[in-house]
């Protein structure tokens, strides 16, 4: 009784749980925030605020001399009617569909490079990725002579077989084919490293097994390596869509904004730089942008959305 009555061998009662957001404020005060404030003031400065700023905007006139006057959904709806504005839609999404032809080409190329005993293996991933790396204005100066449809060599080696080459960069469709095929040049050295990383992930033990089981060198390819590289896949799909409807400074390097097809040839952004800079209708412009913006926005929650369907992730 008196040991009880003293408090020994008594039960403690329990201390109160404190959250721990309370915790770290009375240990760490506000440095965390101190800390985090100029992120979140660059957000807030150069990527919300603009964002917010084109919103209104795209519901605005813009005068020769400034000056934003409220006009409603006018713009909008000029731009469901602009024949110009649907063609660059329509250019954009067939350039983002032919970069995206560069995903099954880099991953069966890093798999051929992923084979062991390869040798000059690392050799030939930095050519592959060398393109990825340069100056998209310098590459294009490059293709413009390989385009040329006088001296250029495409049209060259067409005419050893009595074949008289196009010109690439003036004529309508074919110039759009000749933008698309060198961003998809330029972005399969990116691909392939990517592809490659995800390589590394995959267990040897799978592809033993798959081997003791029969398996062609195909079929594990097929049944192995692509089912465990879609994390890889899944996350170039969303980088090269997005790549895709930002097209602007290959086309502007390659074509011009003087050339005659280029009002045939333009990519979504470009028809914003036309609207806001060249024509000067920013409230026009701005509404080009937030269509880009929703275009985006959607198209990848979509692939979120069915990234539970084909992604296989490895236990």
């Amino acid at each position: 009784m008196s040991s009880a009555r003293n408090g020994v061998g008594a039960r403690t009662a329990p201390t109160p749980a404190v959250p721990v957001a309370k915790r770290m404020r009375s240990t760490d005060g506000y440095w965390p925030f101190v800390f985090v404030a100029p992120l979140f003031a660059g957000v807030i400065l150069f990527y919300l605020w603009p964002l917010a700023q084109s919103a209104y905007y795209s519901f605005t006139e813009w005068g020769v001399f400034g000056g934003a006057t409220w006009i409603g959904i006018e713009n909008y709806v000029r731009l469901l009617n602009d024949s110009q504005t649907m063609r660059s839609i329509l250019n954009t999404v067939i350039y983002t569909a032919i970069l995206l032809l560069g995903i099954p080409i880099a991953t069966v190329l890093a798999s051929l490079l992923n084979r062991p005993g390869l040798r000059f293996a690392t050799l030939y991933r930095i050519c592959f990725f060398l393109p990825y790396v340069a100056m998209p204005t310098a590459i294009a100066m490059v293709w413009k002579i390989i385009y040329n449809q006088d001296y250029g060599i495409i049209n060259a080696m067409l005419s050893t077989f009595g074949i008289r080459g196009p010109a690439w960069i003036s004529t309508e469709w074919f110039a759009l084919i000749a933008v698309s095929v060198l961003g998809l040049w330029m972005s399969i050295g990116f691909n392939m490293i990517i592809l490659a990383a995800g390589l590394k992930g995959i267990p040897a033990e799978l592809y033993e097994a798959s081997s003791l089981d029969g398996a062609s060198p195909t079929r594990q390819f097929f049944s192995v390596t692509v089912p465990l590289l879609t994390p890889s896949i899944f996350f170039l799909t969303v980088m090269q869509l997005i790549n895709g409807f930002q097209l602007f400074d290959l086309l502007y390097a390659l074509l011009g904004p003087t050339n005659p097809v280029m009002p045939k040839t333009q990519s979504l952004v470009f028809r914003f730089y036309d609207a806001a800079f060249l024509a000067n209708d920013k409230g026009y412009a701005s509404a080009v942008a937030m269509v880009i913006l929703v275009i985006i926005a959607a198209v990848t929650l979509l692939q979120f959305r069915m990234q539970r369907k084909w992604v296989h992730y490895v236990d």
